[in-house]
């Protein structure tokens, strides 16, 4: 990450002001929390049942085929990916709850996914959604050599052929997330001094983060080679195929609201600002899609209003349908572009099509 300060324009700062008063109107007027409602419990409920329910079943003895074993590591894995996306997402942001210590126990439903709460909360919220698509600040635009999501990132040979690799790598992302990122992260953003308002020493955090590791290695790993009925090979092989389903959906999801073909990647000039105040530059690098698909919004916890939540972290995600038009509205009006792709399938595409681009 660039050491350089980024700084935003404050400059018509008027379409975020009348922005903000209209969707606090829409939850005065109608009398509604900004935070989670009964519709988010029994999702939570749903989640977390999709990704324990079946570990259970596993190591109970209620499950011992081989063919039900696998598919409860392919059941896991879409929970997984379903936790992350609509439950812990949301507590980590703070929006789950008004309450910040419900949204801190529920924000560390993080540790059974294998990730530490606190270096996930400094990489989303302080980096990713101050400085999106920025190169060189914002790390979900580099994660990796062999991936170029940024048209200023240097072009290698293998670039060429990202389009069709790069689903791969996708489903590699929470293996290193239980590995080595969180340790690296941790060490990194030290080393910046990016944890000096942390309560805890880094050392607190080193020790917490070494032992949630373990015990998630404990209880996903170990535990299911000691105590399922099939080869331990087997274990290994569907504990891998549990992540890289969570993996490919979470990547997928998240890169397709940034990486498309219409997606702006400012850099700062050489005062540090960059083209637009912070809202305006939201909505430049950030895309809707499929906002008329129900099942997909209630799945993915409104990440495809990816838009709206970029603007309004602070809101739960239920409510991202019913702010999306104030939204539409108020940018038309100031002439700002709010991008919405119709269906999931053509942002994929779309997708696709900027990974290729961004290899040539």
């Amino acid at each position: 990450m660039a050491t350089k300060t980024v700084k935003f324009p404050t400059d018509k700062v008027e379409f975020m002001k009348e922005l903000r008063g209209k969707v606090d109107e829409h939850f005065e007027k109608n009398n509604l929390s900004k935070h989670a409602n009964a519709g988010m419990v029994f999702k939570t409920v749903v989640m977390l049942t999709l990704y324990i329910g079946p570990y259970l079943l596993m190591m109970t003895g209620v499950v011992t085929s081989t063919p039900l074993i696998l598919l409860c590591w392919i059941v896991m894995g879409l929970g997984m990916s379903g936790v992350g996306m609509t439950v812990m997402h949301d507590a980590n942001h703070g929006s789950y709850s008004a309450n910040q210590r419900v949204n801190k126990w529920i924000g560390a439903s993080l540790f059974i996914l294998g990730g530490l709460p606190e270096t996930w909360q400094i990489q989303h919220n302080t980096i990713h959604h101050k400085y999106t698509n920025i190169d060189g600040y914002d790390v979900d635009i580099d994660p990796a050599p062999m991936l170029r999501f940024s048209p200023h990132k240097p072009l290698r040979k293998i670039h060429r052929y990202q389009y069709i690799y790069a689903w791969f790598l996708y489903g590699l992302m929470t293996i290193m997330w239980i590995t080595t990122k969180d340790f690296q992260q941790l060490i990194k953003y030290r080393a910046r001094g990016m944890m000096a308002n942390e309560k805890k020493t880094f050392y607190l955090l080193f020790i917490k983060l070494a032992l949630t590791k373990l015990l998630y290695y404990i209880f996903f790993i170990a535990l299911p080679i000691i105590i399922l009925p099939i080869p331990w090979y087997l274990t290994l092989l569907f504990f891998m195929i549990m992540h890289f389903i969570a993996g490919i959906i979470l990547s997928t999801i998240f890169q397709t609201a940034h990486v498309m073909p219409d997606s702006a990647y400012p850099l700062p000039d050489e005062n540090g600002y960059v083209d637009n105040n912070w809202t305006i530059h939201q909505l430049t690098v950030t895309t809707n899609y499929a906002t008329g698909n129900r099942f997909l919004t209630w799945a993915v916890g409104g990440l495809n209003y990816h838009a709206v939540h970029h603007l309004f972290p602070h809101i739960c995600h239920v409510h991202y349908p019913d702010i999306s038009p104030i939204i539409k509205e108020t940018a038309d009006r100031y002439g700002v572009t709010y991008r919405v792709q119709p269906t999931a399938l053509g942002t994929i595409a779309r997708h696709a099509e900027m990974l290729k681009m961004l290899g040539r």
